[in-house]
């Protein structure tokens, strides 16, 4: 019972520290959402969407996407007629890239800045739409969708009925975060209990080894990559105050995670727009790998290389 209540206790203030950043986001997203904002910024956004192999259009789901949601953006994708190609670089940008208001200020609340998870969404999502462009020479039949099941929007009228719809989606945001983040969190604490989580550790350490980050991260990983960033967050965010994870391994698993999270979820998600999902769920794997390799490979260079000099003066 103390266990539980341990755990229950740590996922009502995670919920608590999230939902107060959750809420608003998606309060203000919301009601953009029917206001003029989107097609606005879309219009913007079309001249470039012929360098990376796309059309104009194109730009509305990218926008929906980044803004709102992944189902926003498959909705809009699914009313388009596109070739394969181009919606495979859609779901692959998209993949990287979404949700970018809320996810992004998860970060920051963990201590992340907003330019580097800028820099790393915006960035993979740009250059792997660049490269399969360039690379992929065939996909250029007409996209067939499969069925989607979505929900029929309501239809929203006057100020009051888009406000009430903003703070309903609000609400249904920390509820869903809630619903997650608390039996995480009491899962965690019996692992800890019961000393199940140094094993967990263990067991993830070949892994958190090879992107060169400790094994203390691992739970964060872990629920990262099967839930999403924002769960991620909220299991660093408690990791933060018990594990003592250090500044540069906060970073690192961030770095790794914008790349590749909800791995299931945002993988699944796009099955019935008719692409090869295997394909897309490599890619963010492989990038996500790869990419956190690098920046720790840069990061201990620069690290040898700071004490070197200070060993140096400190000598002179």
């Amino acid at each position: 019972m103390d266990t539980l209540k341990k755990g229950l206790k740590v996922g009502l203030q995670t919920t608590w520290t999230l939902g107060k950043i959750i809420f608003p986001v998606t309060l203000i997203v919301t009601v953009l959402g029917y206001t003029p904002f989107l097609d606005w910024l879309a219009g913007l956004l079309a001249p470039l969407m012929g360098w990376i192999g796309l059309p104009g259009e194109a730009a509305i789901p990218l926008v929906l996407g980044n803004v709102l949601n992944l189902y926003a953006a498959i909705g809009a994708i699914l009313s388009m007629d596109l070739a394969v190609k181009e919606v495979f670089i859609l779901a692959v940008m998209l993949s990287f890239s979404h949700n970018l208001f809320v996810e992004s200020a998860v970060a920051v609340k963990v201590g992340v800045r907003m330019s580097v998870v800028l820099a790393v969404r915006l960035g993979l999502a740009f250059f792997s739409a660049l490269m399969i462009h360039w690379l992929w020479q065939g996909g250029s039949s007409q996209a067939q969708y499969g069925f989607v099941s979505q929900d029929a929007q309501a239809a929203v009228s006057g100020w009051e009925g888009v406000l009430w719809e903003g703070i309903s989606s609000a609400f249904m945001g920390v509820l869903q975060i809630a619903l997650v983040v608390i039996p995480i969190m009491v899962f965690i604490q019996i692992m800890k209990d019961l000393n199940w989580l140094q094993v967990f550790s263990k067991w993830m350490s070949p892994f958190t080894k090879m992107l060169g980050i400790r094994e203390n991260t691992s739970t964060t990983l872990a629920s990262g990559i099967v839930f999403g960033l924002a769960f991620g967050a909220g299991v660093m965010i408690q990791a933060i105050k018990e594990d003592n994870v250090k500044k540069k391994d906060l970073y690192l698993v961030f770095i790794f995670l914008v790349a590749c999270h909800a791995v299931i979820e945002d993988t699944l998600i796009f099955i019935p727009l008719g692409i090869p999902v295997i394909p897309l769920l490599i890619i963010r794997l492989v990038t996500a790998v790869l990419l956190t390799m690098l920046i720790a490979y840069i990061w201990n260079k620069s690290e040898k290389s700071e004490y070197a000099r200070k060993e140096a003066t400190y000598d002179y």
